[in-house]
């Protein structure tokens, strides 16, 4: 079922570009939801699976994006050695956080996570010599990828389009691997992993770190796509937005998290003609979703179109 799913990505992804009208839709719906679509996964992995609630997930992206922008730019580094020393900073600083707050739970976790990506954000504002401060940065380079300069939306569409694939692709082999298994017994009852030889603290750790990465990774695609980046990217906001996507697909579901962020990037999208009732709308749909389908919207929808063919298979059954 989930290599069908995954299949029926790859078809949708190759057959999109032949439908849309314009560049606009391929900035939005290709580029965008695109770049939604592999934070959402990540932000999923940690949520979904592991059930660890995170509100500064937009740090880690911004971590990404100013790693590419200040190496390219400053230093004059290429694009993708910048990316990976982002990943690799990424990825120390999330081990590093990971221990001391994977111990905390609930209300006491949220706020942790939260006050890790006000701290982020107040450094990208603050330190100025090295951000450009509230002006951000500009003159980001496009990414070159051995000699194949990604300068077009329709490069951009295909790379980001990639990435999205491998992200969801990842993601469905690591919940199916050993790893995963564990994340889903520590989301069901950490007491009762542990009992069952699960290093509980462990797995934990390497999910919250893989969840980083794929926001970094995310944010310097960012950086080398916009040529521009600043601080109001990467606010509180945009990590509440996150999470929003997350719940709106449906948690503990690579395709749920995927469209979720999908259908609130096109929403946003579309609601800017009522933009004075941008945040109003959001919130009916969302409490719309939490009310009549609380697994998620996308969840819901697959749960009821299984219902629907077996009630008709049962009734052909003679």
């Amino acid at each position: 079922m989930r290599l069908a799913g995954f299949y029926l990505c790859v078809v949708v992804v190759v057959l999109l570009p032949m439908v849309f009208p314009n560049n606009y839709f391929v900035t939005v719906v290709g580029i965008s939801a695109g770049l939604h679509a592999i934070l959402a996964v990540g932000l999923n992995l940690l949520m979904g699976y592991a059930g660890q609630i995170s509100l500064g997930h937009a740090a880690f992206f911004g971590m990404g994006a100013y790693s590419s922008a200040i190496l390219t730019t400053r230093f004059a580094w290429p694009g993708v050695w910048a990316m990976l020393a982002g990943l690799m900073v990424t990825a120390v600083l999330a081990w590093v956080l990971a221990r001391p707050i994977l111990r905390l739970r609930g209300h006491y976790l949220a706020m942790a996570t939260l006050g890790f990506g006000v701290i982020i954000h107040v450094i990208m504002v603050q330190a100025t010599s090295w951000t450009g401060g509230p002006d951000g940065l500009t003159g980001i380079p496009p990414l070159n990828l051995l000699g194949w300069v990604v300068d077009s939306d329709t490069r951009w569409y295909i790379v980001i389009a990639a990435t999205m694939l491998l992200a969801i692709w990842l993601s469905l082999n690591l919940i199916d691997s050993r790893i995963g298994r564990a994340l889903r017994a520590v989301h069901g009852s950490e007491f009762a992993a542990q009992m069952l030889g699960i290093n509980t603290s462990r797995a934990k750790t390497q999910v919250f770190i893989v969840s980083a990465l794929f926001a970094a990774f995310a944010g310097s695609l960012f950086a080398h796509q916009q040529g521009f980046v600043s601080p109001d990217s990467f606010s509180l906001t945009i990590s509440v937005e996150l999470v929003t996507m997350v719940v709106l697909g449906g948690m503990a579901s690579t395709f749920g998290a995927a469209g979720g962020a999908i259908t609130l990037t096109l929403l946003h999208a579309g609601l800017v003609v009522f933009q004075d009732y941008e945040m109003l709308i959001h919130g009916v749909l969302l409490m719309a979703v939490m009310i009549f389908m609380p697994q998620g919207l996308f969840v819901g929808l697959s749960q009821a179109i299984r219902k629907i063919g077996h009630g008709l298979r049962s009734g052909n059954r003679p």
